[in-house]
């Protein structure tokens, strides 16, 4: 009896503790989650930007590099991880502290809640434009609607996410390729030839930049979900190619989206071939698989901080995500881009704290309240990211808190 009561009171998300290999994921099943995230429709929004300022060569040389970049730092994360089981939280109480935790897990929380809402605004105000004739009830109504069907799948966590995940990826990988083949078919020229149109006010370091900084507040809180993977193994290769394949997708489909109807989405090319129902469809769960995970996300930080259960965080974070989402859509992206830059930092001391610290990731307890060090190398790295002229900002960022966070090491050794 007293067994029964214990697996009842296991948390099957372990925001608390580290993951146990018997709740550990099939490959298949990690692939689909992790490729499931990286179907962000905000990237299509840099797909565009991308085809406006390179030609093809540029294109596809800024997806490559960007996408390495990327796929490097989501990688690393994936492996501590899948490695030690534990949550970006937690593994941020090994490397900032206890309290000083509260910062990464206040930013991660903060950019997830944020493109969430903007999430929910990006799919309510084009379905009601096109069904409704542009009616401001309609689209608060499918924000509300959207909202919380977005929160509640994220609700019950890992095994809502991968059910989404099941159904929404092959969908919208699938249906929208497809018409992203029929819209190159049916326009005037080549896809090539269309690029070579663009105004040259891009260079590739510049693009990849784009590519990298598009998604790297969310491949941030990888490890909140590589940590499900079988082995380290798996935690990096599903990892690594979800990135590779899921946002380069992203940037063909708003690419094409620009060259061929001059908008920035896949949703617009759905409806300029006259698939009305397709198009509502891939938007939506195109935005749900992000949505989910990111809402995920923000519940395990705020879980962090406030030191409660991540399911009553969850339901905050979406209430407040669905509350703002119209008014996040038009204020505030610029704001949650400044924000991206801020996040790297975080990362790349989670992974330097495991590999310098090995032995003390066996367990999940915390002395140390504050780790300065660390809390100055993201303040440092996420100026110096903002504000440095030139190169990638997202390396910027985790260069300065690379160094910072070494020297403390080294400091305190």
């Amino acid at each position: 009896m007293s067994d029964v009561k214990k697996n009842q009171n296991v948390d099957p998300d372990y925001a608390a503790s580290a993951v146990p290999q018997s709740a550990r994921r099939s490959t298949l099943t990690m692939f689909m989650i992790m490729l499931g995230f990286t179907f962000f429709s905000a990237s299509m929004w840099v797909g565009q930007t991308l085809a406006e300022g390179l030609n093809f060569g540029g294109f596809m040389g800024a997806l490559v590099v960007g996408g390495l970049i990327l796929s490097v730092y989501t990688g690393a994360l994936g492996y501590v991880g899948s490695k030690t089981g534990m949550s970006m939280d937690l593994l941020a109480r090994k490397a900032f502290g206890k309290k000083g935790s509260y910062i990464s897990s206040a930013m991660i929380s903060f950019t997830q809640i944020g493109w969430f809402g903007v999430g929910v605004a990006m799919f309510a105000i084009p379905v009601a434009n096109e069904i409704f004739h542009g009616s401001q009830v309609a689209m608060y109504v499918l924000v509300a609607v959207a909202g919380i069907l977005m929160t509640s799948s994220a609700y019950f966590g890992i095994k809502s996410l991968t059910i989404v995940s099941y159904v929404a990826v092959p969908l919208v990988a699938v249906l929208g390729t497809v018409a992203m083949i029929l819209a190159v078919q049916r326009g005037d020229g080549t896809f090539i030839d269309n690029f070579a149109k663009s105004s040259g006010a891009l260079s590739v370091i510049g693009g990849a930049g784009l590519v990298m900084g598009s998604f790297v507040s969310g491949g941030t809180a990888t490890p909140n979900f590589a940590r499900f993977a079988k082995n380290t193994k798996d935690g990096i290769w599903t990892t690594v190619v979800a990135f590779l394949i899921g946002n380069s997708l992203m940037f063909f489909f708003g690419a094409v989206s620009y060259i061929y109807v001059g908008g920035n989405d896949i949703f617009e090319v759905m409806l300029n071939l006259g698939l009305f129902y397709f198009a509502v469809l891939v938007l939506g769960l195109n935005i749900w698989t992000t949505n989910d995970n990111a809402l995920y996300s923000a519940g395990l930080g705020l879980a962090n901080i406030f030191n409660k259960e991540k399911k009553p965080m969850v339901l905050v974070s979406g209430v407040i995500g669905t509350v703002l989402a119209i008014w996040l859509y038009w204020n505030f992206v610029s704001w949650l881009n400044i924000l991206n830059a801020t996040l790297p930092p975080v990362g790349i001391i989670l992974v330097l704290g495991y590999f310098l610290n090995k032995k003390d990731y066996d367990h999940v307890e915390v002395e140390k309240e504050v780790n300065w060090w660390a809390v100055i190398g993201v303040v440092l790295g996420a100026v110096v990211a903002n504000l440095l002229p030139w190169g990638i900002a997202s390396i910027n960022g985790m260069v300065v808190a690379a160094i910072c966070y070494v020297i403390g090491w080294k400091v305190s050794k």
